[in-house]
């Protein structure tokens, strides 16, 4: 990490990295271009060459993720699901990967249409229990792969313990951080190898673009990642680059006021009566509790919900007003999602169910509206 607090790092990165640029523009500039002049053969004074190899944009705000997260390297992706993917191609035919079970379903998605298709292996696990976690390694497992806070039932993995694991037996712990984002986790400062990151979420957070990220502590495995997304061309354009970087220089205020907003929610949903159970790692009678407060700096804003039936959960989503129906998360507009339709519709059934994804669950991302006009919604809906 560099010297610099959280809060300055997203506005300049690494100031080191940052002083170096001569031209010093307050608002970093978009380089809206495919390709890089040269002067002679085998020589670019620029450093660049071509845009799906590397451009000016894309390179500054991948300094800026890899000084919030504490990495060595970082690329951005063009969409959270590039990245994870990218990730994945670090594997082959034969490896064997363990999940989370509570996972996000673009990801089981991935596992089953095209993982499984290319020859790996994936075991769906509860990875907050260390001994499932212990006895679903093989020979043949070369990664864990955890989200914690969970989507959407928000299970709280151990990330130090999960780390000990995976160095114990040579595997690589690959972390989802896009519920807490860099402003209240750093997976890599408790072991893990690689985090990735849904950049369309928290560390954008205005709904206005896609994005995702990939911050690795080796050098190697950065390298390794950056080339596939050299050879694969998934990645962020410099107009959309821009976009994240100006959202990320408001992460700390967002985070804090959108956790602030949740809090309070939370508290007031467990006192609805046709709301059965509130799931918020900031409540001290969420199972996860102590884990997610031992190795966070906060709880976040994504809060899961059960609702009494169907017909109330259907109710609320068609009638909230300035709580938005939407999929998606983490912008400074609260967005109401029904996961078992939404976010999870190629899940199993049967998967759903043991999770808990089922047609009473709902999950609220909270933005930074007043928390009672928030409040008053809700109340409304339910109503």
């Amino acid at each position: 990490m560099n010297n610099e607090h959280f809060e300055t790092r997203c506005i300049h990165g690494d100031l080191a990295v940052a002083l170096r640029d001569e031209k010093r523009a307050i608002s970093f500039p978009i380089y809206q271009t495919a390709s890089f002049s040269h002067i002679q053969t085998g020589h670019n004074e620029s450093g660049f060459d071509y845009s799906r190899e590397s451009n000016p944009t894309r390179q500054r705000l991948e300094e800026i993720v890899s000084s919030l997260e504490g990495a060595v390297g970082t690329t951005a992706f063009s969409s959270g699901m590039a990245a994870v993917s990218a990730c994945f191609e670090l594997f082959s035919p034969g490896d064997h990967m363990i999940c989370s079970e509570d996972l996000y379903g673009g990801v089981i998605r991935l596992h089953n249409l095209i993982s499984v298709k290319n020859g790996i292996q994936i075991d769906y696990v509860d990875t907050t229990d260390l001994s499932a976690v212990l006895n679903a390694i093989r020979p043949e497992t070369k990664a864990i792969y955890v989200e914690t806070p969970g989507n959407p039932m928000m299970e709280i993995t151990d990330l130090r313990a999960g780390a000990r694991i995976a160095r114990e037996h040579g595997l690589l712990l690959i972390v989802d951080n896009t519920f807490l984002s860099p402003y209240f986790q750093n997976p890599l400062e408790l072991g893990a190898d690689i985090v990735v990151h849904s950049g369309s979420k928290f560390l954008s957070g205005h709904n206005d673009t896609i994005a995702g990220f990939a911050s690795a502590k080796d050098q190697a495995i950065a390298d390794k990642i950056r080339l596939i997304s050299k050879t694969t061309g998934g990645v962020l354009p410099p107009f959309d680059s821009w976009l994240v970087m100006r959202g990320i220089k408001t992460l700390p205020i967002r985070m804090e006021q959108q956790q602030k907003n949740a809090q309070k929610i939370a508290r007031w949903l467990q006192e609805q009566k046709k709301v059965e159970k509130v799931i918020y790692p900031g409540l001290k009678d969420h199972p996860g509790y102590e884990v997610n407060a031992g190795q966070t700096r906060g709880a976040g804003s994504m809060i899961s919900f059960r609702v009494d039936c169907a017909d109330t959960a259907l109710r609320m989503l068609q009638k909230v007003k300035i709580v938005t129906f939407a999929e998606s998360l983490g912008g400074t507009e609260s967005l109401l999602t029904y996961p078992a339709l939404q976010t999870h519709p190629d899940v199993p059934a049967e998967t759903r169910e043991h999770l808990g994804i089922t047609d009473t669950l709902l999950r609220l991302s909270v933005g930074i509206e007043n928390a009672d006009d928030i409040i008053s919604d809700l109340k409304q809906a339910l109503e």
